[in-house]
Formats: C-alpha cells, sequence, structure tokens
C-alpha cells in the first residue's frame, strides 16, 4: 500500500467547477461569493451574522478586540491547544491566563474557570497564583476581560457552567470552534456558545477554503466592527480609501469564498464520512492494551471528527511508536505541545514543568493518527495492525 497520508482534503469536481467560475469573472475579491458563503454560514449555525476572514487566528484576533480586551488585560484559556489561541491574546498586549483542562474531554476545566474568575475578580493574593510565574510580582491592577475557551479536536467544552462563571462578572466568551464545525453541544450548534465564535478551514479541516475562517455572532455591532476591522478599519460608510479605524488587512478572497460554499453544500456529507472513518478507529483500537480512544462527553451531542487522537499508556514511549509507525509508512503527529512549555511562553513568562500538570500529562500521551473523510477501511486497517504490532 502507498504511503497513508496524514491528512487530506475532501475535494469533488463541484469545487474545481466554482473557482474556476470565478476566475472567470472580474471579482476576485470582496465580491458575491463572499457574501453567499457569509449567509450560508450563518444559517448553518443559527446566527444572525457571519464575517469571513483569512484565517482562524485572524477571525480570533478581530475577537479579542471587539471584546475590549487591551494592554495589561486578562484572557482565561487553555493551555492545551494549537498555538494560536493564546496568541491572539497577546497580540492586544494582553495576558493569556491558563486553566487546565479536564482530562477526559481535554478541554479547559469548568470548575477551575469558575475558581480562576473568582479569584481574579476578586483581586489580592487570591489572584497571584492564576497569574504567569513572570508578572506575579508585578502591582499593576489587571481586570479579566474575557474566556476564550477551545473546542478541543471537534468536541465542544462544557459551556453552561463557564456561562455562568462570565455573567456574574460580564466577561465576553469567545469560542474558538475552528476544529468543530458542525459539533453540537446539548443539541447546540458549535460556534453560537459564546458571545462569538470562529470556525477555520485549513486544509486539514472537516471543510476547507484552503486558507479562511469565519465569526459567527448575533451581535450587530460587532458584524459592522468585524467587517471594518478586516478591512484595513474602512466603515461601509467611508468614502474610498477614508479609515475609521487601526484595522488589518484580514479578507478572505472569492476564490476561497467560492471554495466554501461549495464545501458547505456538502457538509453532512463531510462530517458523516469522517465519523465512518472515526468509527472504524474505534472498533479497531478498543480493546487495544495501552490505547485509550477518544472520549466524547455526554454534553457532546453531535461530535465534529477533525482529528483523531488516541491516549498511550504511561509506559508506552511515544517517540518509540511513532518512528516504528513511520518505518511502516505511516505518520503520526503528537497532538498539543503545552503552549506554556513553547519557548516563546517560557521565556516571556516564567511558566515551566509541572505548571498544569493534566495538560502535561495529557499532552505526554497523545497520538494523532492519519485521519480524513476520504480514507478508506483498508488503511485504518492498515494503520491499526501496524499500531498494534508496534506496541
Amino acid at each position: 500500500m502507498d504511503r497513508i497520508p496524514m491528512s487530506s482534503p475532501d475535494l469533488t469536481d463541484a469545487e474545481l467547477a466554482a473557482v474556476t467560475q470565478v476566475l472567470r469573472t472580474p471579482h476576485l475579491s470582496i465580491g458575491p461569493q463572499i457574501e453567499v458563503f457569509e449567509r450560508a454560514m450563518a444559517a448553518y449555525v443559527g446566527a444572525q451574522y457571519a464575517i469571513a476572514v483569512n484565517s482562524g487566528t485572524s477571525g480570533l484576533h478581530l475577537c479579542v478586540i471587539a471584546a475590549g480586551v487591551g494592554e495589561g488585560d486578562l484572557v482565561i484559556t487553555p493551555p492545551f491547544s494549537f498555538i494560536a489561541s493564546a496568541n491572539v491574546i497577546l497580540y492586544e498586549r494582553a495576558i493569556p491566563v491558563f486553566v487546565d483542562i479536564d482530562p477526559q474531554t481535554l478541554n479547559i476545566d469548568p470548575a477551575l474557570v469558575a475558581q480562576a474568575v473568582n479569584d481574579l475578580t476578586r483581586g489580592g493574593k487570591a489572584a497571584q497564583k492564576w497569574l504567569p510565574p513572570a508578572i506575579r510580582t508585578q502591582s499593576a491592577i489587571r481586570n479579566l476581560k474575557a474566556i476564550l475557551p477551545v473546542d478541543a479536536f471537534g468536541q465542544p467544552a462544557d459551556y453552561d457552567p463557564i456561562r455562568e462563571a462570565a455573567d456574574r462578572h460580564d466577561l465576553v466568551i469567545i469560542e474558538d470552534a475552528c476544529e468543530a464545525i458542525g459539533a453540537e453541544y446539548k443539541g447546540r450548534k458549535a460556534g453560537t456558545l459564546g458571545d462569538v465564535g470562529v470556525f477555520a478551514f485549513y486544509p486539514n479541516k472537516q471543510m476547507t477554503t484552503g486558507e479562511g475562517g469565519m465569526i459567527v455572532t448575533n451581535r450587530e455591532d460587532w458584524d459592522a466592527l468585524f467587517r471594518s476591522l478586516r478591512n484595513q478599519g474602512r466603515d461601509v460608510f467611508n468614502g474610498w480609501l477614508n479609515h475609521s479605524r487601526l484595522g488589518y488587512n484580514y479578507r478572505m478572497d472569492e476564490m476561497s469564498a467560492a471554495l466554501g460554499v461549495a464545501q458547505l453544500r456538502r457538509i453532512e456529507e463531510l462530517l458523516t464520512k469522517r465519523e465512518r472513518v472515526a468509527g472504524w478507529y474505534n472498533e479497531r483500537l478498543k480493546d487495544l492494551a495501552g490505547v485509550q480512544i477518544p472520549h466524547i462527553a455526554s454534553t457532546t451531542t453531535r461530535m465534529s471528527w477533525f482529528v483523531y487522537v488516541i491516549r498511550l499508556s504511561p509506559e508506552i514511549d511515544r517517540n518509540r511508536v511513532m518512528a516504528a509507525l513511520e518505518k511502516r509508512g505511516i505518520p503520526s503527529r503528537p497532538y498539543f505541545t503545552p503552549i506554556h512549555l513553547q519557548p516563546f511562553y517560557r521565556e516571556r513568562f516564567g511558566y515551566q514543568k509541572g505548571d498544569f500538570p493534566v495538560t502535561e500529562s495529557v499532552a505526554r500521551s497523545t497520538l494523532a493518527l492519519p485521519f480524513s473523510g476520504v480514507m478508506t477501511e483498508e488503511q485504518v486497517d492498515c494503520v491499526c495492525e501496524a499500531l498494534r504490532a508496534v506496541i
């Protein structure tokens, strides 16, 4: 069998035709496909507004701005995530306050969120333990502005208790749903579980626009703000090249939007195919000693399979497993490296090993296997047989 790819987009002639059609028009940016894509996405998730941007990272950054987060402010977020969810806080010179995760769902622990909110809003010594080590002795007053949960691997965080904590102190919830298009929490769609949500459409995601993202919200004032910020700070009522605020070039192009429209029309097919592949994996690995298959929380009424991540028992050397799989032509990846242990965060904030024990324990054991909606059952068999032989 040929080498199995780590991931693959699921594209058909419909996507090719959609992009080709755009290339036959004079509209390659800020054109009709953006509007079609935005309306379709808003309708799909049940939000009033959807704003297309050029990446999930860009979308999260604009949400941080809309939440009023500024220099020295605090935003609660998990250390177990792709690094962008914390970086966007730094873009506004604010401070990520990491809160450890639940060891089963791998999402931010809502009980710890409530504790952090109570302590940080109270101030004093109670707040110090939540701050990064390098700034705990600084006397500056720091305001908690927002909570940024991450729907890790396509499973929504536990939002109801997070909402209770946020509402008590008038905090904004920014939902990082970049990995969770189509997922549902207690019957409610991911992206709509906070004040604002963001999806991402990188090629390894459930649906793709190549590069791209989408912000969804029910706030009319934020809809206008996002459209201005993504287009260099220009408002719709401004004259040509008049700009009301500092903005960015976070626009999505028309080719990407057309690809998104075609993919969104197939979204149920795309999600079902990925669910089928995950089911094949679950069936083959559920009884394999030393391997724990993904845990689906009772609050998750629909899982949206972004990646397939197993956890290995502590006695199993993950690096040796990865190397042995690679020799058999099967790629695998550690998902995720804890953000607080990334070199930049260690240098800037003074984090050390042991600061977030659950995240670190999980991160030492997780392993992403090849996964996409176009994987065949034969390929899944190949991966599972190799993993069984290696272990």
